[in-house]
């Protein structure tokens, strides 16, 4: 047998190969479009599959969703003259006695003229007072923040503690009974609403005094563990609510302290506290209601 001899060539590159005829492009028929439709869409829907079960499972218990947080009441930090105003105004009313009988000094230490004051203490519509303001009145006229009138009665009247609740014939539109309670410590800020000198709804502002103080009264004993405040108040705010920085009505103004027969405003004014002022209708244990 002979041996294969393999030619190894020249040492020069060898021919490159043609290159391949270029392809043209065809244009799918109508049933490969239907099948690439219907390919990208279940691709799609496979994709929001997937982001919804990802999403589903994100909301783990390790990761609770955020809820609403319940914010502070307003009542809870201390309340302007403006603000304390405009909070217990709907709850005050003027009082208006004609034909007064009664000739007590009890009577004749506030409101020498017809006018007092009063606050909305309940649901009901009961209103509470100081007791000379209505003392020997033959008929009495209620006139409420809104404008609107009530003929009125005494329910009840405790002359040793000065107080009186009164039953109004008629309610306003909106009822506004009024927040009682709060305690009150000297130094405190407190607000009178009344109707000073028929000057109605008007308002003045000052501090707590003094605690436990005695008023002396010619008739009926005297009054012990009064509030003593120097927000201005005069004949025709008797009967109307002290009120705290809370909007709370802490005490019902009965009375001032004037060592002249002028009966105007020196700087001391009496309040029965709340809390001795419901024992007095029977509303209360006469303790003073918790802040």
């Amino acid at each position: 047998m002979q041996p294969v001899i393999t030619v190894q060539g020249d040492g020069s590159p060898p021919s490159p190969e043609p290159d391949p005829p270029p392809r043209r492009w065809t244009a799918p028929g109508p049933a490969t479009r239907r099948k690439l439709l219907i390919g990208a869409l279940a691709v799609w829907a496979v994709v929001i599959t997937g982001l919804v079960v990802f999403r589903g499972e994100d909301s783990s218990p390790e990761q609770p969703a955020a809820r609403p947080q319940a914010s502070p009441s307003a009542s809870d930090a201390p309340l302007t003259v403006a603000e304390t105003y405009q909070t217990v105004l709907p709850s005050v009313v003027r009082i208006t006695s004609t034909g007064k009988a009664g000739t007590s000094a009890n009577a004749k230490s506030m409101a020498e003229s017809s006018t007092g004051t009063g606050v909305i203490a309940n649901a009901d519509g009961t209103i509470l007072t100081a007791a000379h303001v209505v003392d020997g009145a033959v008929a009495i006229k209620i006139t409420y923040a809104d404008g609107t009138t009530s003929a009125a009665e005494v329910a009840s009247a405790d002359v040793k503690q000065d107080i009186a609740t009164l039953t109004p014939a008629q309610l306003p539109e909106t009822l506004v009974p009024a927040t009682l309670g709060g305690g009150l410590q000297v130094g405190d800020d407190v607000v009178a609403i009344g109707n000073p000198l028929g000057l109605t709804f008007s308002t003045t502002s000052g501090v707590v005094s003094g605690l436990d103080r005695v008023m002396s009264r010619e008739e009926d004993g005297d009054i012990a563990g009064l509030i003593q405040f120097d927000a201005a108040v005069n004949p025709g705010s008797s009967g109307g609510p002290l009120i705290n920085d809370r909007g709370q009505v802490a005490g019902i103004v009965v009375a001032l302290a004037n060592p002249t027969d002028a009966g105007t405003f020196i700087g001391i004014g009496f309040a029965v506290p709340i809390g001795a002022a419901l024992g007095a209708t029977g509303q209360g244990d006469g303790q003073t209601p918790p802040l």
